[in-house]
């Protein structure tokens, strides 16, 4: 009995492609990429399904997914007080203000679609009595 084999056990029902997987995994995505370009040089069709493969199963984007978390660790302090009360005070005027105008632009675009759509409908009425009078007079 050999004691490698008893730590180091083989999966054999295992196919190629898990295995080789499997050790790309372990290997990091360096090895994705490395085994990506050999495709693309010995053979191109091997180069893009594993380009497709790595795509598809997000291991191209892996660590966009950690950029995003400290962004919203950095927004969620935006709000809390820095110890410094004229800065606060100006921080807390400044929100106030960019909330009242954003109100107030939303209000504006409000009555610019009120306005289109009255136009509209007016544009609509004039078409439909022309084309009434239009028929009338046949």
């Amino acid at each position: 009995m050999n004691t490698l084999t008893d730590t180091h056990p083989v999966q054999t029902n295992a196919g190629w492609f898990a295995r080789s997987e499997a050790w790309l995994d372990s290997k990091g995505k360096g090895a994705w990429i490395a085994a990506m370009v050999l495709g693309f040089v010995f053979f191109w069709p091997v180069g893009l399904a594993l380009l497709f493969y790595m795509i598809w199963s997000k291991r191209m984007f892996s660590k966009s997914c950690t950029t995003r978390k400290s962004w919203s660790r950095h927004g969620m302090s935006a709000m809390s007080t820095t110890g410094n009360s004229a800065f606060d005070s100006y921080k807390a005027d400044t929100l106030q203000r960019l909330e009242q105008e954003q109100r107030d632009f939303e209000a504006f675009l409000e009555r610019l679609r009120e306005a289109k759509d009255k136009s509209e409908f007016d544009d609509f009425m004039d078409e439909r009595a022309r084309a009434a009078g239009a028929d009338g007079e046949k």
